[in-house]
């Protein structure tokens, strides 16, 4: 006999942050991969290396912390619940630096 759990999500303001997460998680690997295609031939072998590394192991953790806040945030403290938000601030905040800084030098001579 199957038997259907409970799921238990709350609009609270660590669920919205969760579903940036998800949604900054996948965006963000599609992007790496979309960036990475073009440059592949230009890059050495250690470079691409690095960066297939990064486009497996960095949207892996904020994509289970994303399902976790989404599932779970209405049951973290006010202090928690901060803290997430201020760790999704420097994700935006080294978000646009990236892409700034990527902007500018392609735009360079």
């Amino acid at each position: 006999m199957y038997y259907l759990s409970q799921v238990n999500v709350g609009a609270t303001p660590v669920t919205f942050i969760g579903l940036a997460y998800i949604l900054l998680s996948i965006v963000y690997f599609f992007f790496m991969i979309a960036w990475l295609v073009p440059r592949f031939n230009r890059l050495n072998p250690s470079a691409i290396t690095m960066y297939i590394l990064q486009i497996i192991f960095i949207p892996i953790p904020i994509l289970i912390s994303g399902s976790i806040l989404v599932f779970q945030g209405w049951r973290l403290d006010p202090i928690l619940q901060f803290a997430n938000f201020l760790l999704f601030l420097v994700l935006i905040y080294l978000l646009i630096k990236d892409v700034t800084i990527n902007v500018i030098s392609r735009n360079r001579p």
